[in-house]
């Protein structure tokens, strides 16, 4: 029962059952159709027919009235006429027309009375007096269908001719059998009434079969999406090269692939970055704590031990919400505060913050900032963007060099940038710098001065122009340095998420 149950709700079999209804539909349609069109031309045969042997009755048919001196007592008035045929009858021809004309014929007078019938016709069932007075007095031809005892349909054309003085009208009748007719319509409806189901069981069939070969495509899909796991993302659909949806769904599935291995590395390679991070603070901590614990003797030794552990529990606390600020961040979980301020006046504040340390370095912190620059931004995040391409800047800048923060407000943007003359970055590298705890392998040996940071930095960098709707622009030249320029939109929309947002860090 459950296999069956599966079946039937099956996308092939669904699809097979479509397309066998629209046959059958169609079948079903088509016969009725032609039968229709089999009918209709019947009837124009039967009728031209009936037209034609009608004005050929009237050519042959003579009602005359038979000379008598006043009216005999009791005869009706019908008895006062004589039909006449009149033919060359040794002609074949005019006699079987005649003889054709007379098997289903009627003559009566305008008030019913019977002159002249054939045997069929009274087989048929003659006409009320009353409807035949009604049709002799509208004299429009009347047309009847009528079946004998047998069940033999027949066409009946009737209507009025005058004697031979056009004074006195009578109804005739004539008919002709559309028993072939019905004949062939019966022959018709049998043969496809047996021919409609052994169709259906071939489309049904067919369907099955196309079905079959269209959705294979998808079950390799399904095939392949059961053999990817965690740590087999490098399989691929082959493409059919077809150009179709099965290919276009193909490409996509190709690709969602593709983002997942590309995700699946970064997070294992995240993973591996956090435990180096998270072990190196630790592993410090461990020391400090063993060599106090096993060798300190006196109070001082004990403080430094213990102002080491506290300098490393830092630097992991710094990790920790580093990393929970940009996981909220990149969540959706940490939104922007937008309010109309003075950017001129914040980078100002920042650049000012940073003089000492790159006093300390001695490197060359200048800016470049208009009067006033008015912008609706996160004042909070955009302290924070800043901070870490100046921490960057400076840390990574010699001595003797020099770092320059630019700011100008465009008709529909303003453009932020931090430029030094640094150590520069490697092209191979300006594409991965903004992903977490990335860092530029050459940098330490260029720049031996600079202490190693987090990573995580210019990720926060990313985030936030994206946040605001703007974008990160990198241009480096090693050995000559680095151009970071931040474009944000001058208009930003006005239903900006509002939360609360933590204090500014600086991470490297």
């Amino acid at each position: 029962m459950a296999s069956r149950r599966h079946l039937t709700r099956g996308l092939r079999f669904r699809l097979t059952a479509g397309y066998a209804l629209l046959f059958a539909i169609l079948l079903v349609g088509v016969a009725a159709l032609f039968r229709e069109r089999l009918v209709y031309t019947f009837n124009g045969e039967a009728h031209d027919v009936l037209e034609q042997e009608w004005a050929a009755m009237k050519g042959y048919l003579r009602i005359e009235r038979i000379p008598v001196r006043g009216r005999p007592p009791g005869r009706e008035p019908c008895k006062l006429y004589r039909p006449t045929w009149e033919y060359d009858k040794n002609d074949p021809d005019e006699d079987f027309a005649v003889e054709r004309l007379r098997r289903v014929y009627l003559l009566t007078d305008a008030k019913g009375c019977m002159m002249e019938v054939s045997t069929i016709y009274q087989s048929i069932g003659i006409e009320k007096p009353a409807e035949i007075e009604a049709a002799v007095k509208h004299g429009e031809p009347v047309w009847k269908l009528r079946y004998s005892p047998h069940g033999i349909p027949y066409l009946i054309r009737a209507g009025v001719v005058f004697d031979e003085h056009h004074q006195s009208p009578f109804y005739v009748a004539v008919g002709r059998a559309m028993d072939e007719s019905d004949q062939v319509l019966k022959r018709y409806t049998w043969m496809y009434a047996g021919l409609i189901p052994v169709s259906l069981l071939f489309g049904c069939l067919l369907g099955w079969f196309l079905s079959g070969r269209a959705l294979m495509p998808v079950i390799e899909v399904a095939k392949t999406a059961q053999r990817i796991s965690g740590s087999n993302l490098s399989l691929r659909i082959p493409a059919r090269a077809a150009g179709d949806e099965l290919d276009y769904l193909i490409l996509t599935f190709n690709r969602m692939i593709e983002r997942l291995e590309t995700s699946f590395r970064q997070i294992r390679q995240f993973s591996t970055d956090v435990s180096h991070e998270l072990r190196t603070p630790i592993t410090a901590i461990r020391g400090q704590l063993e060599v106090a614990l096993f060798t300190a003797k006196t109070v001082d030794q004990y403080r430094d031990a213990t102002l080491n552990c506290l300098q490393d529990i830092e630097r992991l606390s710094q990790i920790v919400r580093a990393l929970l600020l940009l996981s909220q961040a990149e969540s959706g979980q940490l939104a922007l505060q937008k309010t109309r301020l003075d950017l001129s006046s914040v980078v100002r504040d920042i650049v000012e913050q940073f003089q000492i340390p790159a006093e300390g370095g001695r490197v060359q912190l200048s800016c470049d900032l208009p009067r006033e620059c008015p912008a609706e931004v996160d004042r909070v995040q955009i302290e924070r963007m800043l901070s870490n391409l100046l921490s960057n800047a400076i840390k990574f800048t010699p001595a003797g060099g020099s770092v320059h923060v630019g700011l100008r407000r465009m008709p529909e943007f303003i453009e932020m940038a931090v430029e030094d003359t640094g150590c520069g970055i490697p092209a191979e590298h300006v594409a991965h710098i903004f992903e977490r705890f990335y860092r530029v392998p050459a940098a330490q040996e260029t720049c031996a001065h600079a202490e190693p940071g987090l990573g995580l930095g210019l990720s926060f960098v990313a985030w936030i122009a994206k946040a605001h709707g703007g974008t990160v622009r990198v241009d480096s030249t090693p050995g000559t340095g680095t151009r970071f320029t931040v474009s944000l939109p001058a208009t930003l929309p006005e239903s900006a998420p509002q939360e609360p947002e933590p204090a500014p860090a600086a991470l490297g």
